[in-house]
């Protein structure tokens, strides 16, 4: 092993790949994963690192390209509208910000100045409508809000603008009413009435909602416990899609992990658990795009269905040796067919560079849990015999184990006692006591009765009258 005192002198790698221990075929071909966007499924007993390369997968994929949008269909409203943006046509402005003049606080009226703050009542100097006390005479500048529009139109404005309307007469006498508005920056823009007619119709047109948002994380965990995480659903309303009672449709649909993974990594943990649900993800696979319905047939969202929604994600599933023959073999072949099988390692050779390895291993769960303190080399060494006892007793192997998740556990208790005892460092004797707390209850009562069989007669034993003894 190399040299070092502590735990704290272990330099920790960056690249997220280089933190699984023991895994270097899986790595391997994970690193391929990312570059080539293959599926993968990683098979063998909890605790050998399955969740962290399918996390290094998606960390080396670049930042989603598209956002996924819902729009309203005025024609058919039970039929929503998909539109997909890139990162520019996302970043345009809004249409409304091309409609009306755009003006400087001192090229409008006096009084109009003063309503939106921006001008003092008292000596008439101009400054932001940020700050509330005139920097030229000190006084308190009233905010006076202007007459609402509302009356006008049916548009709101937003919560950070302030409006004032008022009237001009045209060199043909016929009056026209005009409206400032506040601008967040600053800024006032000058609408007329037509002006607002044409806001009004431009959001009607633009009436959306944003399903996968263009920020968002390229990993996505789930468990395929229903039909509606895995692909979707549109929310019931007691009104339906009733124009003035009832939600529109295209806000109450609901995307499935497969739409939030576009672009990304999908993982299932324990595929085996998803039973027929497996059917859909192996369309999903196959399409790179999965419609949008009702999952419950007594529900309004019933009638509402979304086509045409992309999912192009990479997945990554896990299972267990013995839940193999639960895969459907449709999806086993997309997989091998399109990506990798890969059996995971459950122990390693005893080495310098592998015993190195769980050395670093112990710096990684001390970091990442953050609430003990960093373990000492002897303490390292005891953590490592306990492994090759592992590989030893479960795998009947000579070599250090690499069913991570025990091991883990054994730091985390070894540390908390640590803490209780105000020590600076995990010594060996905390990761030996932790040893002995961290048995399984039936470790215990093979221990403490010889068999959990005989734990349970002598339970029996203890609760039965004695002979002679009353009985009711």
């Amino acid at each position: 092993m190399k040299d070092f005192k502590t735990t704290a002198d272990i330099k920790l790698p960056k690249d997220p790949f280089e933190r699984i221990i023991g895994q270097g075929e899986a790595v391997k071909i994970a690193r391929l994963i990312s570059k080539q966007k293959r599926n993968l499924l990683l098979v063998g007993p909890p605790g050998t690192g399955k969740s962290m390369i399918a996390q290094a997968i998606s960390s080396s994929l670049p930042k989603p390209r598209y956002e996924v949008s819902i729009l309203q269909n005025d024609k058919n409203p039970e039929r929503p509208i998909v539109e997909i943006r890139s990162l520019k046509e996302s970043n345009k402005p809004a249409p409304n910000d091309e409609i009306g003049d755009i003006v400087s606080p001192d090229d409008v009226p006096f009084f109009v100045s003063e309503r939106l703050g921006f001008r003092c009542k008292r000596c008439g100097a101009s400054s932001s409508y940020t700050v509330s006390v005139c920097p030229s005479c000190g006084a308190d500048k009233v905010l006076r809000r202007g007459v609402s529009m509302e009356s006008v139109s049916q548009l709101k404005p937003r919560s950070d603008i302030l409006r004032v309307a008022t009237t001009k007469r045209n060199p043909n006498g016929k009056e026209e009413q005009i409206i400032y508005e506040r601008m967040a920056d600053g800024k006032i823009k000058i609408l007329t009435k037509n002006d607002l007619k044409k806001l009004e119709e431009m959001n009607k047109k633009s009436q959306r909602k944003i399903l996968v948002p263009l920020n968002r994380s390229t990993f996505v965990q789930a468990s395929g416990a229903s039909e509606t995480e895995l692909l979707g659903d549109v929310r019931h309303d007691p009104y339906g899609g009733h124009r003035h009672l009832g939600t529109p449709p295209y806000k109450r649909v609901l995307p499935g992990v497969v739409h939030e993974a576009h672009e990304g990594v999908l993982f299932l943990d324990e595929l085996s658990t998803l039973g027929n649900l497996q059917r859909y993800l192996l369309t999903a696979l196959q399409d790179k795009m999965f419609p949008i319905v009702g999952r419950n047939p007594t529900s309004s969202g019933a009638a509402v269905r979304v086509d045409g929604v992309p999912c192009d994600f990479i997945l990554v599933g896990s299972v267990n040796i013995n839940d193999l023959p639960t895969i459907m073999p449709p999806l086993r072949s997309r997989i091998r067919g399109d990506g990798y099988e890969i059996l995971m390692k459950t122990h390693m050779e005893d080495t310098k560079e592998n015993r190195y390895k769980i050395a670093q291993f112990t710096a990684q769960e001390i970091t990442k849990d953050g609430k003990i303190p960093h373990a000492t080399k002897k303490a390292v060494d005891s953590l490592i015999e306990e492994a090759k006892k592992e590989a030893r007793i479960v795998d009947d192997a000579s070599g250090i184990s690499l069913r991570l998740r025990h091991l883990a556990g054994i730091i985390r208790m070894a540390g908390d006692m640590a803490v209780l005892e105000d020590s600076e460092f995990i010594e060996k004797k905390h990761i030996e006591n932790a040893i002995k707390n961290s048995k399984s209850v039936e470790e215990q009562l093979t221990e403490r009765y010889g068999s959990s069989w005989k734990a349970g007669t002598s339970d029996f034993a203890a609760k039965s009258p004695k002979p002679g003894a009353e009985t009711a």
